[in-house]
């Protein structure tokens, strides 16, 4: 046993992703933490990992997929709840009893708290991603302190900062994806979901009070249906403040490369900002509000400017010319590709797998002290 504990592990690893269930893998069109899971999988794979993903069945992935729910639920959120719970812990039951009877070296969840559940049905340490951090504390200091996390940002702790973070791994893009653009248009662009959170009502302000045209391209939830229709709507005229949807990565590439600046005056502490590294990987700096993560994303004064008011943003936009643009790009070369992203992950991995073996041995040493000679 000692000889086994002490045997250099291999290079490729057994991973389990578990995805959440609203979204196929990789999302037709808005999805930052299934994007982000999608180019994990796909990059880990590359690396010779040996990965399985549990996702929705309508997911297109390299690694094994395992189908927890036939298809995303995202169409039952806003039309069945009832149906919806259901289908989720249906995925979840599928999900567990697929990790009970294989054999994984690390399983990696980026679903969110409820799949914590997996810890009492495999002995495979279990790593967990919070993409979404609650503000509120509900038990999880007594519930799950004991598993290890990782933050998007450091920003992120902030929300629950007694959990056991061993590592922080900021997202990364497949920067193939993204055109790179030097001849931008004559507009702002504003990417993400209509909600108060996301600065969309200040980012139309920022727009109509220094006379530019901004294009929306935003997804509305369905709990977001009546602000948008309040607030939002009667702002959009068509010509200065347009709105264009929820778009595909195609039209996504396109919005940003030919964009001036990408406007994200967030209005809270916003744990990451996916669309911030896309629209940089465009070579499109970003015009935003000095909270959250984004002092971690954007390099002031070269891809973008972090302000503290929204009249220093607009006084900003004045300055765009002076940012580079490939600099941007650079920039998300250097820090943010899926690659630098996977290898952070990995490493991760591996600290948690040898602690695990090593927990697994000192146990064996202890109950073999027990036995009788």
């Amino acid at each position: 046993m000692l000889e086994w504990h002490k045997r250099e592990k291999p290079k490729a690893m057994r991973v389990a992703l578990l995805a959440p269930f609203e979204e196929p893998i990789p999302p037709p069109k808005y999805g930052g933490t299934e994007r982000i899971v999608y180019s994990l999988a796909e990059e880990l794979v590359r690396l010779g990992h040996d990965v399985t993903l549990f996702a929705s069945g309508d997911s297109k992935t390299s690694a094994r997929l395992v189908s927890c729910v036939p298809s995303s639920l995202r169409p039952l959120i806003d039309n069945d709840q009832r149906t919806w719970m259901y289908m989720q812990w249906h995925g979840f039951h599928q999900a567990l009893h697929v990790l009970r009877s294989k054999r994984y070296d690390i399983i990696h969840n980026h679903a969110d708290w409820p799949f914590l559940i997996a810890g009492a049905f495999t002995n495979a340490p279990i790593l967990t991603t919070i993409h979404n951090p609650v503000q509120y504390n509900l038990g999880v200091k007594e519930l799950y302190q004991r598993y290890p996390y990782v933050s998007i940002s450091n920003a992120a702790r902030r929300y629950l900062p007694s959990l056991d973070y061993v590592s922080t791994v900021h997202h990364g893009i497949d920067v193939r994806e993204f055109e790179y653009g030097d001849s931008p248009g004559d507009y702002l662009a504003f990417l993400g979901r209509i909600d108060k959170d996301k600065g969309i009502e200040q980012a139309i302000e920022v727009a109509r009070r220094s006379g530019s045209k901004l294009i929306i391209a935003a997804k509305i939830d369905g709990p977001r249906l009546a602000y948008y229709r309040k607030k939002i709507k009667p702002l959009i005229d068509g010509k200065q403040i347009i709105f264009i949807g929820e778009v595909a990565q195609s039209a996504k590439v396109t919005l940003l490369k030919n964009a001036r600046a990408l406007l994200s005056p967030i209005q809270w502490d916003e744990p990451f900002g996916l669309a911030n590294i896309e629209a940089m990987a465009c070579g499109t700096p970003v015009l935003a509000l000095s909270r959250g993560s984004l002092p971690e994303i954007i390099a002031d004064g070269k891809t973008g400017y972090l302000c503290k008011s929204l009249d220093e943003l607009i006084d900003r936009i004045a300055d765009i010319p002076k940012l580079k643009r490939q600099a941007c790009r650079a920039h998300v070369e250097r820090h943010f590709t899926v690659t630098h992203m996977a290898t952070k992950y990995v490493a991760t991995y591996e600290k948690l797998i040898k602690s695990h073996r090593l927990r697994v041995f000192q146990h064996f040493k202890v109950m073999k002290s027990f036995m009788i000679p």
